[in-house]
């Protein structure tokens, strides 16, 4: 359905709760090296619950390789300067929800990279700096996975 790629993150919570929104969505998640921890943590392991096996998870050593491993056909690179609110876009199975790391978010180079369709953005309070990690992929995958009817999804 839907890959969630995290750019070089940083914090293992936010990871392990990526892991568990993968899984219960039906979503890949794809992880850019180099990781702010190891996939070992107790703390990646404790937020992921016992999801981990019923996730599809790929780290890469680069985003390079990420791309390669991808073939994305359409990437929405999320960011607070993003030109287009996450909700006025129509996603599509296979796009990929490009996401950058807790402290900074996606360096400049990420953000202007060929393969980003757009750069995108959920609305916050002005003077705000930037919602989590986790929640912000949270949000949107259900948004895009709401656009198509919850496939497969239990109701």
């Amino acid at each position: 359905m839907f890959r969630i790629l995290f750019h070089t993150p940083e914090i293992p919570g936010n990871t392990g709760a990526a892991i568990r929104l993968a899984a219960v969505a039906g979503a890949e998640l794809h992880l850019v090296e180099p990781l702010g921890f190891s996939l070992e943590d107790s703390k990646l392991k404790r937020a992921g619950l016992d999801y981990h096996d019923l996730t599809v998870l790929h780290v890469h050593k680069s985003l390079d390789d990420a791309w390669a491993a991808l073939q994305p056909g359409r990437v929405f690179a999320f960011t607070s300067e993003g030109d287009v609110p996450y909700t006025d876009i129509a996603y599509e199975p296979g796009d990929v929800l490009l996401f950058g790391r807790e402290s900074d978010g996606l360096p400049s180079e990420v953000k202007q990279d060929p393969h980003v369709t757009s750069r995108v953005r959920v609305p916050m309070l002005p003077s705000r700096r930037s919602l989590n990690l986790a929640n912000t992929a949270s949000i949107v995958l259900y948004e895009a996975w709401r656009q198509q009817g919850f496939a497969g999804a239990q109701r």
